[in-house]
């Protein structure tokens, strides 16, 4: 399974996140304690806005721990909101087009689980995407492939109910296709405005997700960053957390959040 942070708020200088704490995501790359995997080598990526309303991606194939550019860049760039997320694969190639995360229009999306015998329906998933999308269809994976499915179900304007339509959908088929495997979705969306946090799986075990607001902004990660429970709250399992401009944060369960109906 993959690790990732998403942080919203105050800008920062990335490296600030990403590579100085004492369990950083450039820690977690190489000595995961909370993945099924200690190792998280198959590539990375970040994500960031900046002045422009859609956001640069970096990405890479080589492990994040032996990148000397994202080191570099990530000391250098400064923003409000970013995604960053170490990849280790579940069976689709180790290509840049597969490493997260995905950007479509304004929208960052980063995904740690998946879609179990993905072989299996990935035909039949991908022809539910609409054309008009499939075209920015750049890699092979499941979470790309959820990506684009939940925004032909509407993830702009309801990034919960499209979110929740899109694994329902999938689960149809893997049901369909007889697979016992499970579907496990954590998973992180952003606007450069909004974030939206999911912990779901079919099976009641979804990789981990922890998170915590400060007087600057808002952590959203795999695990603690460093290294420490205290202070750090869990998504429990089903949960949403939601990140609204306005609002405070606010985690809802599996009923109010919508991400039931995937059942």
């Amino acid at each position: 399974m993959c690790r990732f942070l998403a942080y919203h708020g105050d800008p920062v200088y990335l490296d600030e996140l990403v590579c100085a704490p004492t369990h950083s995501l450039v820690h977690q790359s190489l000595h995961a304690a909370e993945a099924q995997t200690e190792t998280n080598g198959d590539g990375f990526g970040i994500g960031w806005y900046g002045e422009r309303p859609e956001p640069g991606l970096y990405r890479d194939v080589r492990p994040a721990w032996s990148d000397e550019n994202l080191r570099s860049l990530s000391q250098q760039i400064r923003a409000r909101t970013f995604f960053a997320h170490v990849r280790a694969s579940t069976g689709t190639a180790t290509t840049r087009a597969n490493c997260h995360p995905f950007a479509h229009g304004r929208h960052l999306f980063m995904h740690n689980g998946q879609i179990g015998g993905y072989p299996r329906i990935r035909r039949r998933l991908e022809a539910l995407i609409p054309d008009a999308l499939y075209e920015a269809r750049q890699g092979t994976t499941d979470s790309e492939a959820l990506f684009l499915l939940a925004l032909a179900h509407g993830l702009d304007q309801d990034p919960v109910g499209a979110m929740a339509a899109s694994l329902a959908a999938a689960r149809t088929l893997m049901r369909e296709a007889g697979v016992d495997e499970p579907l496990r979705f954590t998973a992180v969306l952003t606007d450069g405005e909004s974030l939206t946090a999911y912990r779901w799986a079919c099976d009641g075990r979804p990789p981990s997700l922890y998170w915590r607001e400060t007087g600057t902004g808002l952590a959203v990660v795999s695990e603690p960053i460093d290294g420490r429970r205290a202070g750090w709250a869990e998504v429990p399992k089903g949960g949403t957390l939601l990140a609204r401009p306005g609002e405070p944060v606010r985690v809802v369960g599996p009923d109010e959040g919508g991400l039931r109906a995937a059942a």
